[in-house]
């Protein structure tokens, strides 16, 4: 399909529902190893709203890579590949546990551009999630599509110069990705299926999640103060991460708000992200 035709798919809207139960956030708490997490009780912790509204796809609707076909909200783009590439999020009212949910998605943009690897095409949504009428969320989500390639392993980068005030080692194993996809119900093969993803992805190992990353650098800054009151966080993937080798979580505060970095192998710059409080 031409990226004329796609961009027909800008304006389209989804509605879904939800309840905020309180056992994904404690399988959360669990997936993170608390005991007693550091978050505000009987709220939502900020990033945990990804844990809702999940896309109940018949099993007959799925890809040969896990995911459901495309061409029912998403654009049917042609390229095989697909990434979570980055979202910007604001917080505006707490979100009580037990509330009923509800959230409208939007394309708000279909772009094509040339990459390294080929062609590129870009898909932008706002998520807008309510609770009592008013608005408790709101995300914007870069979704990229990208060419096969013969290797999935990009070119190394160079080690970042940053440097981090406090920084935690962590190593994302099987167990850890399983369970992810589990509480997500995401079934990318990449994730969870070793076979698929180094024989027919191309990548050495399982992929870490683009948003599981992204929730360790929240968790990351929350452990150092769990008084922390986020207004915004934004998250960019630059390198993937995989099951074969530890990363750095890294942290440090500016003048008006916290860099957050994921330093992968070699010292590379995986992920950034910046946090602002209230």
């Amino acid at each position: 399909m031409t990226t004329s035709r796609l961009e027909d798919w800008i304006g389209r809207e989804e509605i879904r529902e939800d309840v905020a139960h309180p056992g994904p956030v404690a399988a959360l708490a669990a997936l993170l190893d608390y005991e007693h997490p550091p978050w505000h009780a009987g709220t939502l912790p900020p990033l945990a709203h990804w844990l809702y509204f999940p896309e109940l796809a018949r099993e007959s609707d799925l890809s040969d890579d896990g995911h459901p076909r495309r061409g029912r909200f998403l654009p049917p783009v042609s390229l095989p590949r697909r990434m979570w590439a980055g979202s910007s999020i604001e917080f505006h009212t707490p979100i009580k546990l037990g509330a009923q949910l509800r959230r409208c998605s939007c394309i708000e943009d279909v772009t094509e551009k040339a990459g390294r690897s080929g062609r590129l095409i870009f898909v932008r949504l706002r998520h807008d999630i309510e609770t009592s009428h008013r608005l408790a969320l709101r995300e914007w989500q870069d979704i990229v599509y990208r060419e096969a390639e013969t290797s999935s392993v990009p070119q190394q980068e160079p080690a970042d110069q940053l440097r981090s005030e406090t920084s935690r080692q962590m190593t994302a194993d099987s167990r850890l990705l399983f369970r992810y996809s589990a509480l997500t119900f995401n079934a990318h093969r990449i994730h969870y299926d070793r076979d698929y993803s180094r024989s027919v992805e191309g990548y050495p190992g399982l992929v870490v999640h683009g948003p599981l990353l992204a929730t360790l650098l929240l968790d990351h800054a929350l452990r150092m103060d769990p008084r922390l009151q986020v207004a915004r966080f934004s998250f960019r993937a630059r390198l993937p991460v995989f099951d074969t080798s530890s990363f750095e979580l890294c942290l440090a505060h500016g003048a008006d708000h916290t860099r957050l970095w994921i330093r992968g192998p070699g010292g590379a710059t995986a992920m950034t992200a910046q946090l602002n409080t209230v």
